[in-house]
């Protein structure tokens, strides 16, 4: 007996690409340089042994804890699924479907536009300024009828790059009061003075996004959060899931938040910086680079003679990097995580060994 369950499937999930993750992707080898994940791992150990009660929908001694790192007050902050959650509860809790829209300034993580995707919410794409990589501050201010949410990724993925303060802050002074503005710093600790942080008490119209995936070297529990003021906490709490923040999760969170852990991830962070300024120097040298952006994260973007060769010859030697061909503005790019020194090095040679072919 066949069935045609598309037929039950809402019209524009039954259109919707999805994103495409690096793990979705695939890809076989020993060198994954195409997410963005630490190559160093922090260490834990679960310190609960008891799981049969819920865990709290919002971790008290988490959020203290982040608190304390970020510097804000406990009621300025939720815990989430990775920053990712915090970018679909926004929509949730503030856009009206088929009515309301966001904008996002491609190219730049797509999930902000896949999630108005799935909530049958509009979206309004005003590119970064292509030779600048600056946010369009004209068409922005043009674009806010209708507008709940506007989605910034800072340090911005997968250009690397850094929006100025300066207009950020013109940004956040133009939308007062007619929408909301949502900063995603994942990568922020590759470029801390960078942050937006500081300006929650200024701006309440501004949200921020942060993860424990990157600097902290922990994608694999899955713990973000969303900082912003009380008002707007609260209303993410209407929309939340009932036990989004596991038991486990939780005690590995706090745990690398501890003083001594922060201070460990400080320190790769400095070594991964490092390491993105030699990985840099070394391509500048190989006669297939024809551009290199700069990057204030844990990853560049390279414009690349010939890249689909590149692509390629790195895909069957077991090095897997991220295709951004595809998106505006990027022909010939390919995104690059940084890696350990083993791993850059090896990248390095592969693509010398390229030019000789």
């Amino acid at each position: 007996m066949k069935s045609n369950l598309n037929n039950l499937t809402r019209i524009n999930i039954q259109n919707l690409s999805p994103y495409q993750s690096a793990r979705r992707i695939g890809g076989h080898g020993d060198t994954w340089l195409n997410a963005n994940e630490s190559p160093m791992s922090a260490l834990f150990k679960c310190r609960v042994e008891s799981f049969n009660r819920y865990p709290e929908c919002q971790p008290n001694n988490l959020i203290s804890a982040y608190a304390d790192y970020v510097g804000l007050f406990r009621k300025e902050i939720l815990v989430t699924r990775g920053a990712d959650e915090g970018i679909e509860l926004l929509i949730k809790a503030f856009c009206e479907p088929k009515k309301d829209a966001i904008i996002y300034c491609p190219p730049t993580y797509d999930m902000y536009a896949i999630n108005a995707k799935i909530a049958n919410v509009k979206i309004k794409e005003i590119p970064i300024l292509k030779n600048t990589w600056k946010i369009d501050l004209f068409n922005l201010q043009a674009s806010l009828d209708g507008v709940k949410l506007i989605y910034i990724c800072n340090p911005n993925n997968p250009t690397g790059n850094i929006f100025s303060k300066k207009d950020l802050i013109i940004l956040l002074q133009v939308t007062f009061n007619r929408c909301l503005v949502v900063i995603d710093e994942a990568y922020i600790e590759f470029s801390s003075k960078d942050s937006m942080v500081s300006y929650l008490k200024e701006f309440p119209n501004l949200i921020i996004l942060r993860t424990l995936s990157k600097a902290f070297a922990l994608a694999g529990i899955r713990c973000g959060f969303t900082l912003a003021n009380e008002e707007i906490i609260n209303i993410l709490h209407k929309v939340i899931s009932p036990y989004p923040i596991s038991t486990v999760v939780t005690d590995i969170a706090i745990q690398a938040l501890e003083k001594n852990e922060i201070k460990n991830m400080q320190n790769r962070v400095i070594k991964l910086n490092k390491n993105r300024v030699w990985l840099i120097n070394k391509l500048k040298k190989n006669n297939f680079v024809k551009k290199i952006f700069d990057s204030h994260a844990n990853y560049i973007l390279v414009k690349f003679y010939m890249f689909k060769r590149v692509f390629q010859h790195l895909w069957e030697k077991g090095i897997i990097i991220r295709n951004q061909d595809h998106k505006i503005n990027l022909q010939g790019c390919l995104r690059i995580s940084i890696g350990s020194d083993k791993e850059c090095l090896r990248l390095i040679e592969e693509l010398k060994n390229l030019s000789k072919i």
